[in-house]
């Protein structure tokens, strides 16, 4: 009989205006994978907030080992072996390395912290981890993928016997991702039941050795990972067969709409030049690191450059700051939409509004019922699913706060779009959604300019990609010159050793 280390039996969760969880059952085996998938808003991340003790469920029970517990707060999930890492990073910026990984269980020692210990053992974990961060470095001072790999580490240093993994690969590095699945294989061979969270199906498949898939809070389905495919998860999710992932079509490309030349921040990236027209979608791949995202900040004002030129529309202009680029019709969504996109905590009307404030404000008011009427309008055109405006960011899944940090940039009306990995952590059906708002953009005539790290939605959404290696960029490839091949060579440098090997 099999022993089951976790079992949710019934458990419902309502929200104001939504049921999150509807009678929800799972169980899950000792020093086994359970996969969790689901579109967002699915269920997902509010059932594993209920197991970590962040929400109380309205009704149902949790087993451990066979007995009920009562989880009231995530200090009593962790006593009892359950850690979490969160899909959306949640760190203290201000914090060193060393104080986050050891965040509410700070050795003490005479009544007094014991720094020596913390130190000692965070050099420890780094080092078996190999990871090549100081302890004294503030987690300000580190990029997603660096978060996102010391929340992995914390979750496994507390060597939890139920672990918790909402999206841990939607900012890390191939070769971090290979790292953390030869983790779960030790965490599996010591019996530790993992229930991972993902939307990639190589992750999926990869993994899994039972998949349960939740829709509109859920269960649909469970089974053995033998007895599903691709297709069965990707219908059983959303309800619906997808056809295509892609919808690409084909749209005019007009005149050209941004011109960069020669742009350098030294240490940085190196004369970085490019182009993109109107109604042209245009990628930029990479390994993690190749300097894509630092070259749109630069570009977007919020880094700065030491040289370089800038044109959109035809016209020169000068980029310091966030406020010239809204003023010159730029626009850009960040990797991080929860860092720099979005105010979690305010509403969702406040959110949309956030950038161009100076359209509701006049005579000396804020005229709410126009603002209303607006993000009504951009809400309902972008699809937004949300129960009122007045509802709260956070409580949105993250496939709709995104078209939120799209909203708030389509009222500027931009020219160009600088979209940094715009579908990070969301679903199949979510990402379905928003690449079809990108032709409807490109469609209208606006340029995007598209960083991503997931090779198929380049290839599927592109019309020319820009490959980056090592801060410069390696090469250049038309639609019909689009392979991942093709692609990987130029980001691992491949291509530039043979070119001139020959």
């Amino acid at each position: 009989m099999d022993s089951y280390k976790l079992q949710v039996q019934n458990i419902s969760k309502s929200f104001p205006g939504v049921l999150a969880l509807d009678d929800i059952s799972l169980k899950v085996r000792s020093g086994s994978v359970l996969v969790l998938c689901g579109e967002n808003g699915a269920g997902k991340s509010t059932l594993m907030k209920i197991i970590n003790g962040v929400y109380q469920p309205d009704r149902g029970e949790i087993l451990i080992d066979g007995r009920k517990v009562h989880i009231r707060n995530p200090i009593q999930a962790r006593a009892l072996g359950i850690s979490m890492i969160f899909q959306e990073l949640n760190y203290i910026p201000e914090m060193t390395v060393e104080e986050s990984l050891f965040c509410g269980r700070l050795p003490m020692k005479l009544g007094h912290v014991d720094w020596k210990t913390v130190r000692r053992k965070t050099l420890e974990l780094l080092e078996k981890e190999h990871l090549p961060y100081s302890p004294t470095m503030q987690m300000k001072d580190l990029s997603v993928s660096d978060i996102q790999m010391l929340e992995i580490l914390k979750a496994v240093a507390n060597e939890a016997s139920i672990l918790i993994m909402d999206e841990p690969t939607s900012a890390i590095t191939q070769r971090e991702v290979e790292r953390l699945f030869e983790k779960i294989k030790e965490l599996k061979a010591r019996g530790t039941s993992i229930i991972y969270i993902s939307h990639k199906m190589d992750e999926i498949f990869r993994i899994a050795d039972d998949i349960a898939i939740l829709r509109d809070g859920r269960v649909v389905e469970t089974r053995p990972r033998a007895e599903m495919d691709i297709d069965m998860v990707i219908s059983l999710m959303v309800g619906r067969q997808i056809e295509n992932n892609f919808p690409k079509r084909p749209i005019p490309i007009g005149a050209e709409a941004l011109r960069v030349e020669h742009l350098d921040a030294p240490g940085v990236f190196r004369d970085i030049s490019f182009t993109a027209r109107a109604g042209e979608i245009v990628g930029f791949a990479g390994l993690m690191g190749a300097g894509r995202t630092e070259v749109m900040r630069a570009l977007f004002g919020l880094d700065p450059y030491a040289s370089g030129k800038v044109q959109i529309g035809g016209k020169p202009v000068v980029i310091r700051s966030v406020r010239d680029s809204i003023a010159s019709k730029l626009a850009m969504m960040s990797e991080d939409r929860r860092r720099y996109g979005l105010i979690p905590v305010r509403s969702v009307g406040e959110n949309v509004t956030l950038s161009s404030l100076g359209r509701f404000i006049y005579h000396g008011r804020l005229h709410k019922a126009k603002e209303t009427q607006v993000v009504s309008e951009i809400c309902g055109r972008l699809a937004v699913k949300t129960p009122t405006l007045g509802t709260v960011v956070e409580a949105l899944s993250g496939g709709n706060q995104q078209k939120i940090v799209l909203a708030k940039w389509m009222l500027n009306e931009p020219d160009v779009l600088i979209m940094d990995e715009p579908t990070r952590g969301i679903d199949v059906g979510a990402k379905y959604e928003i690449y079809k708002l990108m032709g409807d953009l490109a469609a209208e005539g606006k340029a995007l300019v598209i960083v991503s790290s997931e090779l198929p939605e380049l290839i599927g959404m592109c019309d020319r990609i820009y490959v980056m290696c090592k801060g410069e960029i390696a090469g250049e490839l038309a639609r019909g010159e689009f392979t991942q091949e093709a692609i990987m060579r130029l980001a691992t440098g491949l291509e530039k050793m043979t070119r001139a090997a020959s």
